[in-house]
């Protein structure tokens, strides 16, 4: 496989060669722990321990209120990003804590879980899904000012469901409804 390159490129990577002892290009963008906001990232960092949940634009009122730096919040999420903070949030039920809950909880995974282990062919998983028969799309392209008409059957517009159950070897009773 042949590559064409400019003569340029060849000079510069030959001299990078020289410089470094390596044909790996040079690393791009800004160094690490500089920037307007790097002063304050321990700030920052602290800030969403203690809140975890906070948004970019809450973060970037206390860092203004504090501090008295205006940023960006996109530039905050960056920052936190790049310390190793990802953006994710697992929801889980407040019924958790209520000892009612919790006991079934056991029983759910010390009874019944095992028994589903060993025995898969039994579950059966039900699941419901819907489209539309208009069947039409509702948007297109056309130029500036001008229509883009689009014809639609009147007045049979309805909704297909479908109901299955899904086992490990195949659906299971599968059911469609017609809703108009």
């Amino acid at each position: 496989m042949e590559l064409e390159v400019s003569p340029s490129f060849s000079v510069k990577l030959v001299a990078r060669h020289r410089r470094t002892g390596s044909l790996a290009p040079d690393k791009q963008g800004r160094p690490a722990g500089t920037g307007k906001l790097a002063p304050y990232k321990d700030f920052l960092i602290e800030c969403v321990r203690a809140k975890p949940d906070m948004t970019m634009p809450e973060l970037a009122v206390q860092l203004n209120a504090r501090h008295g730096v205006t940023a960006n919040p996109a530039s905050l999420s960056r920052l936190l990003c790049g310390c190793g903070l990802s953006y994710k949030k697992t929801l889980l039920a407040t019924e958790r804590a209520r000892s009612d809950v919790a006991r079934a909880r056991r029983v759910w995974i010390s009874g019944r879980q095992p028994v589903m282990r060993r025995m898969p062919e039994r579950l059966v998983f039900i699941d419901e899904t819907s489209t539309s028969t208009k069947l039409t799309r509702l948007r297109g392209r056309t130029w500036r000012g001008e229509r883009l008409p689009g014809a639609v059957p009147f007045g049979h517009w309805h909704t297909q469901t479908f109901i299955a159950g899904l086992r490990c070897h195949g659906l299971t009773a599968p059911w469609i409804a017609r809703r108009t």
